[in-house]
């Protein structure tokens, strides 16, 4: 059973949590002496200006300081009085933003069952992410302290309007629940200060970081200059020469051109969005590198293989991509501050002078002849254009090219039209730098990065494998990677080897063991996967994924009260966590509290309304009840969640033939046999319709079907044993009764006795 598809909830780690103080760089107050800080050596970003106010005052309006605020009626644009709502056609949902008593919410509804508003969902925008320069996305704090995303964002194209956040414009769109993740609260703000550093290297990239205190507003000047606090004591003793209290500061201007770069490289640089652009050095803790280190260091980058057809891809955040694909860059010692001066950024015909001054510098010759009017260097080989993953957003492209592309490069178009671009399936190669093949571990960062996205999938097993057993590193990452990737595959057995052996060197490394619990219970390894969660419970760290998937564990052991008792524990912690509420709802439907089990499967919809397993498990209660109609309808929301889910149409066809739409019935089962053509209980149940139609020969067909797949199949023994007594075979009608008449279920064995007298 993969998470991914099953429990598709995040692992959370130790980081960032208690004892921690974050500080904003948009301060408008001191809130704590800068010099008082935790021994990373950052300080409150403010503290910069008593000596650089005029760079702090314009370095305030660039897009980076405004990256990441706390929403107020002082930086609010949006429209959330008239043009407020929208309906997403591809997810079937409404939104609304609305302000109320000074705060600003989304709020989320469908039309369901009968026409009636169902499914509604309201979060408090409590955080702005994106200076609005071109867009501005939302995020609310949940009860575990995880930023999360809200579905819809506002763009600041044609004037500013409302549409849906990248990645949402899809039916299984994530809606209230993606979580925020360490990549991308690092490139969106300064970094958040922990009281112990070190608690960061557990949670790593493979827990998504909570917030229990402050969070930092806005990209600080540490982000390029690196830690202040040094700096700042050094300018205030009034001891210090000059040049020691400029070597006490990063200075980019003084790096050599790689270290430049990659100052900004450390957020501008993604190959793309469609498989791992990156990874992190996993003896890296998260928020540690400081500009002057070598970026390498601290993360691998990777692109598709050379001859993949890429296309003319252009996305959000392709800028140091697209500038080093240049043949101005490869053939010059220009950096990003060639044309960008990061302190105080020029809009309008200022920048246009300042840019068309830079491509002088070097290009003094060219269009001797008069260019057209209004024509410009960045116009013509830097044009503005659409992003194929934001595509609510133009932006310039850095790729300095002779000849821009000939189509509309502005054409609007739909995210669902790009919606195979999401995936990338091929060779994974290494990107940068180009060195780093040659580093002892590049190879093995090279495995996972086949495997990470499932971008090369089977070969990346058999390379990762090989490469783990020649060289064994010490770090579990590594072999929770393959586990990973071998669940992804289906392979149990391998899976819980692999995760077994990144417990072997860290047995308190949680990712492996979230992930050794799934793969056991989709083994069937139901005892030791109690055992595992039972103890990772009562070492103090449970989480709602541990008990979510303990609660699952004894709830497939029969112990219901368990099951019940774990869930409501889960939910305790984060009460928005539909696999649980799913959960619940089954036990408390073992339980016989039809009514409790009903509640729960339709809370776990309305967070995630298009959760299939929750849809059936209604759709079955309420078939249960006499309910049809509404059955009916949660089936259909169910099949169209999940469509190739053969257990799901199975029930759904009986449902029909209860209800003599036959027609109907036929089709949904015949494809669930298309899709489990070995599962003797859906060719039995075909059997069942067909012989209510009066196809006796193609019933007769399912039965011995459904027979041959499952020897114990005393139904099918039973209702082909009626066929044959109808045409006088009844040496052969006998022997199948006999069959029948040892089935557990007392109906099915009274009907076979009595055929038998």
């Amino acid at each position: 059973m993969n998470r991914k598809s099953v429990f598709p909830v995040l692992a959370l780690g130790a980081a960032l949590v208690g004892g921690v103080w974050f500080y904003n760089s948009n301060s408008k107050g001191g809130r704590k002496d800068a010099r008082a800080e935790s021994d990373s050596g950052y300080v409150n970003g403010a503290a910069c200006a008593g000596c650089h106010q005029e760079i702090f005052r314009t370095y305030r309006l660039t897009g980076m300081a405004r990256s990441f605020y706390r929403s107020s009626q002082e930086n609010t644009v949006e429209d959330y009085k008239v043009h407020n709502s929208l309906y997403n056609r591809a997810s079937d949902r409404y939104y609304s933003m609305v302000e109320r008593e000074g705060k600003w919410y989304q709020r989320r509804h469908q039309i369901g069952f009968a026409g009636k508003e169902t499914n509604v969902v309201e979060k408090q925008v409590e955080f702005v992410l994106g200076s609005g320069n071109h867009a501005r996305t939302y995020l609310f704090r949940n009860s575990l302290g995880n930023l999360v995303e809200m579905p819809v964002s506002w763009y600041s194209e044609n004037g500013g309007y409302w549409a849906m956040s990248p990645g949402y414009d899809r039916a299984n769109q994530e809606d209230f629940r993606r979580t925020i993740v360490n990549e991308c609260i690092s490139c969106h703000n300064s970094y958040p200060q922990s009281a112990d550093p070190g608690a960061q290297r557990q949670a790593s990239n493979f827990a998504d970081p909570a917030f229990t205190g402050r969070i930092p507003e806005g990209i600080d000047c540490q982000r390029c200059h690196g830690p202040g606090r040094a700096h700042i004591e050094a300018a205030g003793s009034g001891r210090a020469m000059p040049d020691t209290v400029r070597r006490t500061i990063v200075n980019p201007a003084r790096l050599d051109r790689d270290r430049q770069l990659e100052t900004c490289m450390q957020c501008h640089l993604e190959t793309t969005s469609r498989m791992p652009s990156r990874l992190p050095r996993y003896d890296r803790a998260p928020f540690t590198y400081k500009p002057g280190e070598p970026l390498s260091d601290y993360f691998a980058y990777f692109d598709r293989a050379p001859g993949t057809d890429h296309g003319d891809h252009f996305e959000i955040a392709h800028a140091a991509y697209r500038l080093r694909m240049s043949a101005c860059f490869r053939s010059s010692q220009m950096t990003c501050t060639t044309c960008h001066n990061p302190h105080s950024i020029p809009r309008g015909e200022e920048a246009n002078k300042l840019y068309v001054a830079v491509c002088r510098s070097c290009h003094s010759g060219a269009h001797a002849s008069e260019m057209p009017a209004k024509a410009d260097c960045v116009g013509c080989h830097m044009p503005r254009r659409r992003t194929d993953d934001a595509v609510h957003v133009v932006m310039t492209d850095h790729y300095i090219q002779k000849n821009k592309p000939s189509r509309d490069l502005l054409a609007p178009f739909q995210e669902v039209e790009f919606a195979n671009l999401d995936t990338y399936r091929g060779d994974v190669m290494a990107y940068y730098p180009s060195e780093a093949a040659k580093e002892p571990d590049a190879k093995i960062y090279l495995d996972v990065a086949q495997v990470e996205d499932s971008a090369n999938l089977a070969p990346g097993i058999v390379r990762l494998q090989r490469d783990l057993e020649t060289h064994p590193p010490s770090r579990p990452e590594f072999y929770y990677e393959l586990a990973e990737a071998c669940e992804k595959s289906g392979k149990h057995a391998e899976a819980v080897r692999w995760y077994d052996e990144a417990l072997r060197r860290d047995p308190g490394f949680r990712p492996a063991t979230d992930g050794l619990t799934v793969a056991l219970i989709g083994s069937g390894s139901l005892d030791r996967a109690a055992e595992v969660l039972e103890k990772a419970v009562a070492s103090g760290r449970a989480d709602t994924v541990a008990l979510t998937d303990l609660g699952n564990v004894y709830l497939k052991q029969g112990k219901l009260d368990a099951a019940q008792q774990t869930l409501a524990r889960a939910l305790t912690l984060n009460p928005d966590t539909p696999e649980a509420l799913n959960l619940l709802g089954l036990a408390l439907g073992q339980k016989q509290d039809f009514a409790g089990a009903e509640r729960s499967f339709r809370a776990a919809i309305s967070i995630q309304p298009e959760l299939a397993a929750a849809h059936q498990n209604l759709a079955n209660l309420l078939a249960r009840t006499g309910d049809y109609a509404q059955a009916r309808y949660h089936f259909e929301k169910a099949i169209a969640g999940e469509p190739d889910n053969a257990d799901t149409r199975d029930r759904y066809g009986l449902l029909l033939a209860i209800t003599r739409a036959y027609d109907k019935a036929l089709v949904q089962l015949r494809e669930a046999v298309r899709l489990s053509p070995h599962l003797a209980q859906i060719h039995g149940d075909l059997g069942d319709v067909l012989s209510a139609q009066g196809h006796i020969e193609d019933a007769a067909g399912e039965y011995q079907r459904a027979i041959e797949l499952n020897p114990d199949a005393f139904e099918a023994y039973l209702s082909l044993g009626q066929i044959l007594a109808r045409r006088g075979r009844l040496a052969e009608a006998r022997a199948h009764f006999e069959k029948a008449a040892q089935s557990p279920d007392p109906e099915v064995r009274q009907a076979a006795q009595h055929a038998l007298r």
